[in-house]
């Protein structure tokens, strides 16, 4: 059984950009959609073992996934790896306290974060 990394990102160029790169793991799958709220469904009905995300998503942003995420009793320990062109202090205070694992600027070494979330799901 192929293990999923499920990928939320709202800008297509950004997500196919993801979709190749994590695609080059052969031991996972990738699943990607636009919206946390699209993710949050995936999460209730799908065996994920991983979450990339954006944090500046329509309606729901990045944040908000991460706080359900973590405050979910059978998803509170899955790696999350936050890629965001955000690179404001504020904004890197608020991710450390957040509950994400790691945290990529855009732009970014695809083979980089390919290795991260390796290694987190390794851990986990």
């Amino acid at each position: 059984m192929t293990r999923t990394i499920l990928v939320v990102e709202d800008t297509d160029v950004c997500r196919d950009a993801l979709e190749v790169a994590l695609t080059k793991l052969p031991k996972f799958g990738v699943r990607s959609v636009c919206t946390a709220e699209r993710a949050l469904e995936c999460l209730a009905t799908d065996e994920v073992c991983a979450l990339v995300t954006d944090l500046h998503l329509a309606q729901m942003d990045g944040f908000e996934l991460i706080a359900f995420v973590r405050s979910h009793p059978r998803l509170f320990a899955l790696p999350i790896l936050v890629i965001s062109g955000d690179n404001d202090p504020g904004t890197l205070t608020r991710l450390a306290g957040s509950g994400a694992n790691a945290y990529f600027t855009k732009p970014y070494s695809p083979a980089a974060v390919c290795r991260q979330l390796e290694q987190l799901i390794d851990a986990h």
